[in-house]
């Protein structure tokens, strides 16, 4: 029987980077399917008291996120799976700056609509930005970001990993994460980070 697997993704963010990347690894493995949503960082941090740079960073993602809004609107689940590839690459392997161009230039690899990146500039999609943004941060709380996944029903930060793992390794953590989300009393694991993200 498939397992469906929510998950929510701010496209600027690394480390959802490669917990996407990691889920299509279990999806060579196992009986998995990975359904992506948006979730926006930018909504996440409105009202907040944040630092200089960071405030700017959040200013300069909202583009981002209302583009794979708007992708997922005109083309459907795996027109988002696509767009987020193609734009995730461009700005975490590739280091592509998290501009407008970069946007314009994911958007023609897929073949999709040019004019997106001008509505992604607008708060057109604003309103179904933020249910599709709520619908996977409420179950988890304000204190955590992304990305976020969905298994048996219970909502969960993470995993925050790096590098993404291969093959039957990647298989052996969903393992793990999917037994930890079948007892609904579990709430959270933690440790550290020693390491930035490793893209491979």
């Amino acid at each position: 029987m498939t397992t469906t697997v929510d998950f929510w993704f701010d496209p600027s963010c690394p480390f959802a980077w490669m917990t996407s990347r990691w889920m299509l690894e279990v999806e060579k493995v196992r009986d998995v399917t990975t359904v992506f949503h948006v979730m926006s960082l930018s909504v996440l941090n409105e009202g907040r008291d944040l630092p200089d740079g960071y405030r700017k960073a959040m200013d300069e993602a909202w583009v981002g996120a209302r583009a794979s809004l708007a992708v997922e609107q005109r083309y459907g689940s795996d027109g988002l799976r696509e767009f987020y590839t193609a734009l995730g690459t461009r700005y975490h392997p590739n280091d592509e700056p998290k501009t407008h161009e970069t946007i314009g230039k994911a958007l023609a690899d897929c073949g999709f609509d040019a004019d997106i990146l001008d509505v992604a500039q607008t708060d057109q999609f604003d309103d179904d930005l933020r249910r599709s943004h709520h619908e996977g941060m409420d179950p988890v709380g304000d204190e955590v970001g992304t990305p976020v996944i969905r298994i048996n029903g219970m909502s969960l930060f993470g995993p925050v990993i790096s590098p993404a793992p291969k093959g039957e390794e990647a298989g052996d953590l969903f393992d793990g994460v999917a037994k930890v989300t079948a007892y609904p009393g579990f709430f959270e694991l933690k440790r550290s980070r020693t390491v930035g993200p490793i893209f491979d």
